[in-house]
């Protein structure tokens, strides 16, 4: 039996276990699969559902790993680019937490589906660069998310100051006390604030990881 043959059945087994440098092996022997035609120690994992994929529906990263020989799997911890990936999600973050404070200081008015818009944009601008399957990149997103919504307050509060004391925004933004600020946000904080929060922060961890389809699968 080939690997890829003796995976469909790896992937079902209950004792399959996830290696990164060797790929789906078996946690009973700790090795890869090396029986022909039936394998002894295979125990049916009722979790796993057989319903079968269409070319072009995404499947998780760690779906794939699971399915995938080592010489793939080596392919796409290749492609991987954590550092770039980071700095492009940062500054899209960065970007999303100006345009938020710009808008709530415009609308006079906090719009809270403006913190989903940026987590969403921070995972998946870290996903196109990064091209990520591993748990830092999930990690990290998540965090850059919650930094940028958080500066996306503080930036809009800044805003309304600067707007009644006709003063510039960066000069107050560089003397105002952080601690002015926390307890304003404390203030006017809302259970709904803590959804988008944590929506943005899901996000940020969901799509930083890289998605395949079969036919990319296929191109590895």
């Amino acid at each position: 039996m080939t690997r890829e043959e003796q995976l469909v059945f790896c992937k079902k087994c209950i004792n399959r276990k996830l290696d990164l440098k060797q790929g789906l092996i078996c946690e009973i022997t700790g090795e890869k699969a090396d029986f022909d035609p039936e394998c002894e120690n295979f125990s049916r994992d009722e979790s796993v559902s057989e319903v079968l994929r269409s070319p072009d529906e995404e499947i998780l990263s760690s779906e794939v790993i699971q399915s995938l020989p080592q010489e793939k799997i080596d392919k796409l911890l290749a492609e991987q680019k954590l550092i770039p990936g980071l700095l492009v999600g940062a500054v899209v973050g960065l970007i999303g937490a100006v345009l938020w404070a710009l808008i709530t200081v415009a609308t006079e008015y906090q719009i809270g589906y403006m913190a989903v818009a940026i987590g969403a944009g921070v995972g998946y601008s870290i996903r196109f660069v990064g091209k990520g399957i591993q748990p830092i990149f999930g990690i990290w997103g998540a965090g850059i998310a919650l930094l940028s919504v958080f500066l996306g307050n503080i930036f809009g509060i800044v805003g309304f100051f600067s707007v009644s004391e006709e003063a510039s925004f960066f000069e107050l933004l560089s003397t105002i006390e952080f601690s002015i600020l926390l307890d304003i946000m404390v203030e006017s904080f809302s259970p709904i604030d803590i959804l988008f929060y944590g929506i943005a922060t899901y996000e940020g961890y969901k799509f930083s990881f890289r998605q395949l389809n079969s036919e990319n699968i296929k191109d590895l």
